[in-house]
């Protein structure tokens, strides 16, 4: 028997022990998490009977990286922006909410005039030809490498790295070294996934599931309610809510730190900061993946081995969207002038920025995304010492400008969040169905959801919402069908 084979019999075998477990009429779970995958999962167990519900957050508010705040006089978003994949052959499930039923404004984001904007690190934008160029030969190494994933075993033991592929089709073999290329690349991978090309999985994102299925094109949600409204909009359907919206239902307690889950054959005890006790038949952990590697929450007994293997091997990433104000619009706009780039001689250095002519009238407000080391550099500097540099560049960007000094900013730190740790997944390289199977997985009465249990759409909201789904119906079949085991095939089967 190989090694793979025992693990996965061994994991059948835990999951079975509980199959005989008969359900408990109205089973009472507890969901520990207020974010769209939670929020979604309560929305599909009340759709199926299982209404004897309590919503444990640690936050003050529901939505979790889907957040709002008020910045220069307007709200903008922390984190989540974006519908990603629309337009395609299926319906991407968030994009009905967002356009149809809630109407929120949107934008759709262009990108086909960037071959314009790419700002040279002293001023100046690159030849558009020599750019188009650059970006042509990188988009066709893609799609090589698009056709080299297809033959790939499933099992993700023949994946590799992007930056291997990109090798492979000798582009870049040393990896990107002019700021040019570098931007490139970065745009390409790093403002998708947050990781750089040489730890990020080719089989799991070349091409990406989430454009293949719904579409390329992506919305900019630009709306004063928020993104958060989508979720609003889905807890209203199973608690109760005010005029205004607001979740007034006592099932969902805010400000409930979850610090300990102990669970057994009988049942699960869930014990918040607070020093509150909580009892249920099971418990729903939606807590980013960033979180269940850390030690804010405490399972007892110990998470078996397989399942904490699981967990440590998907990386939390890092995305930091950088909000910056001026008191004056010194920047290009205009179609094609949306997005624009500056290729600096340093990886990630304030690399993509986004001005809002049409987004946020009037706001002078400018939106620069950084990734992985550079966000977990920025969280330990102070506002101040980042809103120098931005300066710097822009004033280094556009040399015959009057660049002023910037009169506010906004620097999320998702890293340094407890109840976070990060922004979204990235699968590694080599992590595949048998990994997403086991982070999956629950363990007893312990169910597991979030966007990184999204097999095919993890980092995206999509992903959360249906993950909430598919984590809701693995326990709906053990409560309710006494279909309690959860088969998780071997690697190679």
């Amino acid at each position: 028997m190989t090694p793979t084979t025992a693990t996965a019999l061994v994991l059948t075998l835990t999951l079975a022990h509980y199959a005989s477990l008969a359900a408990a009429a109205g089973p009472r779970v507890i969901i520990v998490g207020a974010g769209m995958s939670g929020i979604s999962a309560g929305k599909r167990l009340s759709e199926a009977g299982i209404t004897d519900l309590v919503i444990l957050e640690a936050t003050d508010h529901i939505g979790g990286r889907m957040h709002k705040t008020n910045f220069g006089g307007i709200n903008v978003e922390m984190g989540a922006n974006w519908v990603e994949g629309v337009n395609g052959g299926k319906m991407n499930p968030i994009w009905p909410i967002v356009n149809a039923t809630l109407k929120l404004r949107n934008f759709r984001s262009d990108f086909d005039g960037l071959a314009d904007n790419i700002y040279k690190e002293k001023g100046g934008v690159y030849d558009k030809e020599y750019a188009q160029k650059r970006i042509d030969r990188s988009d066709e190494v893609e799609e090589n490498g698009g056709k080299l994933s297809a033959k790939l075993h499933p099992s993700g033991q023949d994946d590799m790295s992007i930056l291997a592929m990109q090798r492979l089709n000798d582009h870049l073999p040393n990896g990107p070294t002019s700021p040019l290329d570098m931007i490139l690349d970065y745009f390409k991978y790093d403002y998708e996934f947050a990781e750089p090309p040489r730890v990020t999985s080719l089989q799991n994102v070349v091409p990406l599931a989430t454009f293949e299925d719904f579409g390329d094109d992506v919305y900019f949600v630009a709306d004063q309610r928020g993104y958060e409204a989508v979720v609003y909009y889905l807890a209203g359907q199973y608690l109760k809510a005010d005029k205004s919206g607001n979740i007034v239902d006592p099932r969902l307690q805010l400000s409930k730190v979850v610090r300990e889950i102990s669970y057994s054959r009988s049942g699960v005890t869930v014990k918040t900061e607070d020093n509150k006790v909580y009892k249920a038949d099971y418990v729903m952990v939606s807590t980013s993946v960033g979180v269940l590697q850390s030690d804010l929450i405490q399972f007892k007994p110990q998470l078996p081995n397989w399942k904490v293997l699981s967990i440590y091997q998907f990386d939390m990433a890092v995305y930091t969207k950088i909000f910056v104000k001026f008191p004056k619009k010194f920047w290009p706009e205009g179609k094609g002038r949306e997005f624009f780039l500056y290729a600096s001689s340093r990886r990630g250095y304030y690399g993509v920025w986004q001005e809002f002519e049409a987004q946020y009238p009037d706001a002078n407000v400018l939106l620069v995304t950084v990734t992985d080391e550079e966000s977990r550099r920025i969280e330990q500097q102070s506002d101040n010492q980042t809103k120098a540099e931005i300066v710097e560049v822009l004033r280094d960007m556009f040399p015959g400008a009057d660049v002023p000094d910037a009169t506010d900013i906004l620097v999320p730190r998702w890293w340094s969040d407890r109840f976070y740790r990060g922004t979204f997944s990235n699968w590694p390289i080599g992590v595949n169905r048998y990994e997403y199977d086991q982070l999956r997985a629950p363990v007893g009465r312990v169910y597991f959801t979030g966007e990184h249990t999204s097999e095919h759409y993890n980092g995206y909201v999509h992903g959360a919402y249906l993950a909430g789904i598919d984590s809701a119906d693995i326990l709906i079949n053990c409560a309710q069908k006494k279909m309690c085991k959860y088969h998780v095939p071997g690697k190679y089967e």
